[in-house]
């Protein structure tokens, strides 16, 4: 079920698409936090590819006309990106989510899903950048800051900034955890216990 904030901006539910490594255990999948909704977990970006129902096509044109006829909505550019984030459409996803965020700039749910979606589109900067704008809104963005260090570390081969970015979600929640049940901290703890520093690649 949906919990609307602001006039229904966000789904309040929890994304995973993408796995990460912990390195006592080898891969861990399926943890990349998000506000909207849980999918299957993935180890490499997915296709945009997905199925569509007959029933999503027809929600996909009454939310499509719904911001036809409100384009100053943020509420409806919102429901229009979840929609397309529902149905794995990315670019469309992304097209609505920043005409939200031109409309309100400063609401760090969208910007944290639309990192998301960056990274499911392979925009790994672009993904970081997302969730850095998510923090700088909102300090305690946990998703935002998981995200990134998953970002960094899967995507981008920068331990170091991946445990950067985990460091600060245990700032601002020591008992954070990923799907598993395992601590944060735990994690952090766990890869610096098996290498060395390890900076991004060249």
């Amino acid at each position: 079920m949906q919990k609307k904030e602001k006039e229904g901006y966000v789904k309040k539910e929890t994304m995973m698409v993408v796995a990460f490594v912990t390195l006592l255990v080898g891969f861990l999948g399926g943890v990349f936090y998000g506000i909207h909704k849980s999918v299957p977990a993935l180890n490499a970006p997915v296709s945009n590819q997905a199925q569509v129902s007959k029933d999503d096509v027809s929600t996909t044109r009454e939310l499509e006309r719904e911001t036809a006829d409100h384009p100053e909505s943020v509420a409806a550019w919102v429901r229009l990106g979840n929609h397309y984030f529902d149905i794995d459409q990315v670019d469309e996803a992304i097209t609505a989510y920043k005409r939200s965020l031109a409309l309100d700039p400063n609401n760090a749910d969208v910007l944290t899903d639309l990192g998301v979606m960056y990274r499911r589109k392979g925009l790994s900067t672009e993904a970081i950048k997302s969730f850095d704008r998510a923090i700088a809104v909102n300090p305690r963005q946990e998703a935002a800051y998981f995200n990134k260090g998953v970002v960094f570390l899967h995507d981008l081969k920068d331990r170091d900034a991946a445990v950067k970015a985990w460091e600060d979600l245990v700032q601002v929640n020591p008992m954070a955890k990923v799907q598993s049940g395992e601590l944060v901290m735990e994690l952090i703890e766990n890869i610096r216990a098996k290498e060395p520093s390890t900076g991004p690649r060249q």
